[in-house]
């Protein structure tokens, strides 16, 4: 018996309508999600940085970053180590006292304050890297070949002095004298006349104006560190002066907190480099010959 043919299937040419409705419902399934995502994204990213807002107006982080760092930016003597100044870096194993201060703000003030010294050639006023320096001329505060204050400068020192009440850093008051040599009753050299200069100025600021004398050091460097030419008259009362050393080192004994190199001379020959002070430069006295044993009695030997 012969099979009967099965009739052709329609074929069906609407079949891409079902793939392509699976397709515009998952498209929206995504787009869905990703929209809720982003509501939930914003609502984070709001609560975090409320929470930051809130940390820094408190101080709490930038107290724990300037602890890491190290430094003296904000009142708990915290800072950024790689500033100098208020956040300079502070020196381990160093007394909290003992931390400097920005002293910029110190140079403006005794600018404007010795507006009138400075311009009549009294007093000079600087930034060197060892600090503030405020130079006296001798021609105005000490009389030649003398080391008593004139006391008509007590208002020009107080001036100083207030400044130095204000900062925490160390002090120091240099002497210093021209070539010329002096030999007299009181001071037989320079060396001892700029120790004597620096001693009377330190004698002032401690008595009159009450700093404490440990935060104070003398040197006396007779005509070893000039800031002008000895060839001249001018150069040479140049010379003569004393330095009020605002220092920003944290200890006094720092070599590099001694004065700069002085310039050449003019005939090319170089000027003597700074010495240390006074103190450590006054000759010693030469020992006594060691006694030798009478010629009887044997020396000692060790064996």
């Amino acid at each position: 018996m012969a099979r009967k043919k099965k009739a052709p299937e329609h074929e069906n040419a609407e079949r891409w309508l079902v793939s392509y409705a699976d397709f515009i419902t998952l498209l929206f399934a995504f787009f869905v999600v990703m929209f809720a995502s982003s509501q939930t994204d914003k609502a984070k990213a709001k609560q975090v940085s409320e929470s930051v807002t809130s940390a820094l107006e408190q101080g709490s982080v930038r107290a724990a970053v300037h602890e890491i760092l190290g430094g003296t930016v904000d009142e708990k003597g915290k800072g950024n180590a790689q500033m100098k100044g208020p956040g300079g870096s502070e020196p381990k194993n160093v007394p909290q006292e003992q931390v400097v201060a920005e002293l910029l703000p110190s140079l403006h003030y005794l600018s404007a304050a010795l507006q009138q010294e400075i311009k009549d050639g009294k007093i000079e006023v600087r930034l060197e890297p060892r600090g503030l320096v405020v130079s006296l001329r001798q021609a105005t505060f000490f009389p030649s070949g003398g080391d008593a204050l004139d006391p008509g400068t007590f208002d020009s020192l107080a001036k100083i002095a207030t400044t130095i009440q204000k900062l925490p850093n160390p002090v120091r008051l240099e002497g210093h004298t021209d070539s010329q040599p002096i030999h007299t009753a009181r001071f037989r050299s320079n060396w001892e006349l700029s120790a004597a200069r620096s001693i009377a100025m330190l004698d002032v600021l401690s008595t009159r104006y009450e700093i404490p004398p440990e935060r104070m050091a003398i040197a006396g460097y007779a005509d070893t560190a000039p800031v002008d030419s000895n060839e001249t008259q001018a150069g040479r009362a140049h010379n003569r002066r004393v330095d009020v050393v605002i220092l920003n080192l944290p200890v006094l004994t720092n070599p590099s907190a001694a004065p700069p190199k002085p310039p050449s001379s003019p005939a090319g020959k170089a000027a003597a480099a700074p010495a240390s002070p006074a103190s450590a430069q006054r000759p010693a006295p030469s020992p006594e010959p060691a006694q030798r044993p009478p010629a009887s009695q044997p020396l000692a030997v060790k064996k």
